[in-house]
């Protein structure tokens, strides 16, 4: 498996770091309009953007490091953990180690950079580290204004490069193979643990650096749990089995959800699925750029409740896809979102019914000039005879 997907792995080997020189141009055009001296950058998944850093960060009031960003310097403060791979991957970056923490060492980096307003994303800063950071300067007799930002780089991200396309589908490939072969070998009596773990395993197998998020397998009654937790309840004939899972590559994810039955479907399975099925093929047709992603979560969910199934898609249609598992566009009743080309999302609708099961579909499209092209290869049409 590994090797047939070799040219996809070689195709997204240090995407990311291609583009960090562009990211940082649009980030200072940005920076210069809200009038920042410096912006410090604090969510992992926009570090990476910006600078190709690949340091993780493990609990919300952990990280592995943060940038100050200037009109004309570059600066990554991390700690003696990650220090000599910031400067592997971040080679425009002044790398500054840290001892005891950001705080701590804030306004030695402010002083560097004669900073007077600084710009933070108040999306990754708790209150706890504001207190800690403002206390700092002010102990060090700086005159420093700190401003919150929110979606700053985000907006950036939210259109994708090619290169970053590629890389997502290059992710998709990798997942949407091992599919294939644990899917051939589901059978009555398996866990939804057990097959679970056959989707991982396999994943890393074939290359991915990690999953997308953890993998969901829920059989029966448990797949009316959008996101149900793999449990020992075992398959039995008849019953819908939700798959949902992603692989990682180069920083970048993937997200596909599929609904399968071990032997014939019953009329109540067929009726749900295809449902589900001609929902999702709607509002693909109807991408393009111009219309709201709201337009096209109601084209799906008006479909859903025509055919009887009121009130039992409960989530957004679909939500953007990148560096991050979650991230914008979303496609949902609440979001006045404007669809472009080169963004990124999944297309997932679902009916749910508690005490009987749930069948999602879940497919990936990139947005182009003319329409919507799905990125997804396994097919969607539901086998007659099942599993």
């Amino acid at each position: 498996m590994k090797n047939e997907n070799f040219n996809f792995l070689k195709k997204a080997k240090n995407i990311v770091k291609t583009g960090n020189k562009k990211n940082l141009q649009r980030l200072r055009k940005s920076i210069r309009e809200i009038d920042f001296d410096t912006f410090m950058v604090l969510a992992e998944e926009n570090r990476r953007y910006l600078s190709g850093f690949t340091g993780e960060d493990t609990r919300f009031d952990e990280s592995a490091g943060s940038l100050f960003i200037t009109e004309t310097r570059l600066i990554l403060a991390t700690d003696s953990r990650y220090e000599l791979q910031a400067a592997n991957e971040a080679s425009q970056y002044q790398i500054v180690c840290y001892k005891e923490g950001l705080a701590e060492k804030l306004p030695d980096i402010l002083g560097m950079l004669q900073t007077n307003r600084l710009g933070f994303e108040s999306v990754r800063l708790s209150y706890m580290q504001h207190k800690k950071m403002v206390a700092s300067i002010q102990s060090a007799a700086l005159q420093v204004e700190l401003i919150e930002s929110e979606g700053l780089v985000e907006k950036l991200r939210v259109v994708k490069e090619k290169n970053e396309i590629d890389s997502i589908a290059a992710a998709l490939a990798v997942a949407e193979s091992v599919f294939k072969n644990v899917s051939s070998q589901i059978a009555p009596g398996m866990t939804e643990k057990e097959t679970a773990w056959l989707l991982e395993k396999g994943m890393r197998e074939a290359g991915a650096e990690a999953l997308s998020f953890p993998t969901i397998v829920a059989s029966g009654p448990n797949s009316a749990l959008p996101h149900a937790i793999p449990g020992d309840r075992r398959f039995k004939e008849g019953e819908p089995i939700l798959f949902d899972w992603g692989a990682k590559l180069d920083g970048y994810c993937s997200d596909i959800s599929r609904t399968l039955v071990i032997g014939k479907p019953d009329a109540t399975f067929k009726k749900i699925y295809q449902t589900v099925l001609d929902a999702q093929r709607k509002a693909i047709d109807a991408i393009r750029p111009g219309i709201r992603g709201k337009t096209i979560d109601a084209i799906a969910r008006n479909h859903i409740e025509k055919m009887g199934f009121k009130d039992r898609f409960g989530h957004g249609l679909g939500h953007g896809v990148g560096l991050a598992i979650h991230e914008d566009p979303r496609l949902s009743p609440f979001k006045e979102t404007i669809l472009e080309a080169g963004m990124v999302f999944t297309v997932e609708p679902g009916i749910y019914i508690p005490g009987w099961g749930g069948v999602r579909i879940e497919n990936m499209v990139v947005v182009r000039e003319d329409g919507a092209e799905v990125m997804n290869r396994l097919d969607t049409a539901y086998p007659a005879e099942g599993l």
